[in-house]
């Protein structure tokens, strides 16, 4: 017998020249070559304690004088050859693979799933199945929010209005002289408070900080933005107050704060299914934005705390002072960074580079956090 210089053996490398052939613990590998069945004149084989894999050739059937055979403590797999010698083997010549069948002592292969591309296939089958019925649970809940909610098309948008004024000495009223206790958060352009006017109406009043680089631009840009786009998804501006030395935008009350304050809380928890819903009302306003308005609206500032829930837990997008309008023909645009680290692209981030991937980058970013209930930065 000859054998290849390699460390691991092949056993097709070998050459048999007697009724004997033994590569106990050779470290053999690859599978049994089916020439083996013309080597008539053999008597024993033991191939033990290898590496080998694959099936048992069914040539090896025409071996009439094989009295020994031995290939337990491999990785075979299939049917094991049931006629001619094999009919006088025991489960010792096979044990040790657990993927053979057919012997008196094996699994039956008719219930067996003996091939690892059978195993494989099935589990592409299984993962596939779980992916579709997935997919299926997403299309059903959207198609359920359209129906029980009365998401509006394009056609049914709201009317356009034209904003009243409203004095400073009504929102000081309203915010009961901007105390504390009415506070409902603060940014990088000024605060929002609470406001519970006259008429018993409550509105969110976001007061810009002309004292802060930027705020009173802030100011303009969310003013013009948000008189002009209607979404059910979108934060309502309900009127403004604006002199020299006071602005503020009235807006659309949202009881249940923002999905940050959900998402980070040790006191309040969302279920899947209502995180689910609410990213789905984020996508339907950037829908919205990108694609169902005159002029493309790049909201630049998607994150956690900028997405407001109203009483009955619907996603709302608010908070447009970054916001750029992309004009006719236009898909990117050059601007000065001033989005949130972590949830702000690279193109973005680097070069100050604006479109609606930007959004869509931040968009990714907080379905992450929505569903694994850690920051960017964690």
């Amino acid at each position: 017998m000859e054998k290849s210089s390699s460390r691991k053996y092949s056993l097709h490398n070998w050459r048999v020249a007697e009724s004997t052939l033994s590569f106990f613990g050779n470290e053999l590998q690859g599978s049994t070559p089916e020439s083996l069945g013309k080597m008539i004149s053999l008597e024993l084989v033991n191939l033990s304690n290898n590496i080998l894999s694959g099936t048992i050739p069914k040539s090896l059937e025409s071996l009439r004088y094989l009295k020994d055979f031995n290939v337990s403590f491999n990785r075979l797999e299939g049917e094991i050859p049931s006629k001619g010698p094999f009919l006088n083997f025991t489960s010792q010549s096979f044990m040790g693979n657990e993927e053979l069948c057919g012997n008196l002592l094996f699994r039956p292969c008719m219930t067996f799933h003996h091939s690892r591309r059978s195993k494989l296939l099935l589990i592409i089958l299984a993962s596939l199945g779980a992916a579709v019925m997935v997919f299926g649970s997403i299309v059903v809940f959207m198609l359920r929010r359209r129906g029980n909610r009365n998401v509006p098309t394009q056609a049914e948008s709201f009317p356009a209005t034209t904003l009243t004024r409203i004095s400073y000495i009504e929102i000081e009223r309203a915010t009961q002289g901007f105390d504390q206790c009415n506070l409902l958060g603060s940014g990088g352009f000024g605060s929002v408070y609470k406001g519970i006017f006259a008429n018993g109406m409550t509105l969110a009043i976001k007061v810009f900080n002309l004292q802060v680089e930027g705020a009173l631009k802030s100011f303009d840009a969310e003013s013009k933005v948000l008189c002009n786009l209607r979404h059910r998804n979108l934060t309502k501006v309900i009127s403004s107050c604006s002199n020299l030395d006071f602005k503020a935008l009235l807006l659309e009350y949202m009881p249940n704060g923002s999905l940050e304050l959900w998402l980070h809380s040790d006191d309040l928890f969302l279920n899947m299914i209502q995180r689910l819903d609410i990213m789905i009302d984020v996508a339907f306003a950037l829908e919205y934005l990108h694609h169902g308005y005159a002029t493309v609206v790049v909201h630049s500032d998607l994150k956690p705390s900028n997405v407001l829930l109203d009483e009955r837990l619907v996603g709302h997008v608010s908070d447009f002072g970054l916001t750029k309008l992309l004009g006719e023909g236009e898909s990117i645009a050059h601007t000065k960074t001033l989005a949130t680290m972590g949830y702000i692209a690279p193109e973005y981030g680097s070069v100050g580079l604006v479109s609606r991937r930007c959004d869509v980058y931040s968009y990714g970013i907080m379905l992450m956090e929505t569903f694994t209930r850690k920051r960017p930065y964690d």
